[in-house]
């Protein structure tokens, strides 16, 4: 496997880029630095070209969850070109941001208003603004991982791990204003008792409950009952952040199957199918705050991201993707139970699915990254996630399952043997956030 072109860049990167990549989760020190390839020169459907002309199947985060379709999606693809080739932006506006609202809002029929950005950390901003602008207090209570925006880290300004039981351990606050201390209260999902803390800890300056509406776990009627009930009694909007979970389990926002009401929610990743596009939609009474606040960015009104949100959308309805997607990744989840057993395994799944995860029970980022290199030498871009694609086929799982059983054999022999570590050619991979160097 050759991988002299994939090094060279990743050295000059750490040079020439505070933290070497824009994206915390595409450093190669969260998979096996020194082996994982990092950079690619093509991507189609689920296979990924890397600098040094190696090929892979991407079983592992498909785009970070950004391209639900697959990578370069024909019909997403063309949508774009056509808009390319007739202008992507100008002084007047793209007629498409009306249309995707109004495909927006047949989707999430409680909905009335759209606004739309490009990324979805701005997009939770926006929705968290409009939320402060519309109650007139400050505090926001949440549950999930929302960002990297001042109003979500303000929660470790008070108590530095306060976001470590929510997604990503050791975001540092540094640079996010002392002001904003105690503006942010965390939760734990499915916790009740939890969640009646932070909204009493925000007391009369409470302006919005914010919460993923699945992670890891499926919502208990009990859970949902209790957001919804103190979010009408305190006459604040549950802020839905279907970043992570829309365009995975239904036609939309994952809150419509699961039972959540929310007065807005927040969408991008899978939106624009790897094109950037964000989407706030939410109820009129709040939206309309909106106007009364100074939200606004040129880069909002260019014509791709709004194109490309969708022909994602209908070609995700048309085929429904969904279901496929779903069954692809309970095939997936089986082949990690039923080749962990073979071989004396002990691992433990998580996710929802089609967005699964396992982990080592012991030494798990030392025994992950050795089975990322294998999986590298197998051709697949492979660790604990695997985020399930359109594209993905049951012939792929079936190749994918072959690789993993033999990878798992030599990795239970070393693990027995205690000597992982010995024949790791890379580093252990790392988790949370830290300095690259």
């Amino acid at each position: 496997m050759r991988n002299t072109k994939n090094k060279e860049l990743q050295a000059k990167a750490r040079k020439l880029i505070p933290g070497m990549t824009q994206l915390l989760s595409k450093r190669p020190d969260r998979y096996c630095e020194g082996v994982w390839p990092a950079y690619f020169s093509r991507a189609k459907g689920i296979e990924v070209t890397d600098l040094d002309g190696n090929t892979y199947l991407d079983f592992s985060i498909g785009g970070v969850g950004a391209t639900v379709l697959g990578y370069a999606d024909s019909e997403v693809n063309q949508a774009v070109i056509e808009v390319i080739n007739n202008g992507s932006a100008s002084t007047l506006n793209p007629p498409e941001e009306v249309a995707l609202a109004e495909k927006l809002l047949e989707l999430h029929p409680w909905a009335d208003m759209a606004r739309f950005a490009r990324g979805g950390g701005e997009a939770m901003s926006i929705a968290v603004r409009i939320a402060r602008v519309a109650t007139k207090k400050d505090t926001v209570v949440f549950c999930g991982y929302h960002g990297w925006c001042d109003w979500y880290l303000a929660a470790n300004l008070g108590k530095k791990d306060a976001l470590d039981d929510q997604w990503i351990a050791g975001l540092n606050p540094n640079g996010v204003p002392k002001g904003l201390a105690n503006t942010a209260i965390p939760f734990y999902y499915n916790n009740i008792e939890s969640f009646k803390e932070s909204v009493a800890k925000a007391g009369n300056d409470l302006a919005a409950i914010v919460m993923e509406p699945i992670r890891n776990y499926q919502p208990t009627p009990e859970f949902i009952a209790a957001v919804q009930q103190t979010a009408k009694e305190k006459q604040v909007p549950l802020i839905m952040d279907e970043i992570t979970a829309a365009f995975r389990i239904c036609n939309g926002g994952a809150h419509l199957k699961l039972g959540f009401e929310p007065d807005m929610a927040v969408f991008s990743k899978a939106l624009g199918n790897g094109f950037p596009s964000s989407a706030v939609i939410g109820k009129k009474w709040i939206m309309d705050y909106a106007q009364d606040a100074f939200i606004t960015s040129t880069n909002w009104t260019e014509r791709v991201g709004s194109v490309a949100a969708l022909a994602m959308i209908n070609k995700f309805v048309r085929t429904d993707a969904s279901v496929h997607m779903q069954a692809i990744a309970s095939k997936v989840e089986e082949t990690w139970k039923t080749l962990a057993k073979k071989h004396g395994l002990d691992i433990h799944i998580g996710g929802f699915n089609p967005l699964l995860h396992f982990f080592f029970a012991k030494d798990h980022f030392v025994n992950i990254a050795y089975f990322t290199q294998e999986m590298l030498k197998e051709g697949f871009l492979a660790g604990s996630g695997f985020y399930a694609m359109y594209a993905h086929t049951f012939e792929d799982v079936d190749k994918y399952a072959k690789a993993v059983d033999r990878v798992f054999a030599k990795l239970s022999v070393l693990i027995k043997a205690g000597k992982v570590k010995d024949f790791l050619e890379g580093k252990p991979a790392t988790s949370g956030f830290s300095r690259v160097n």
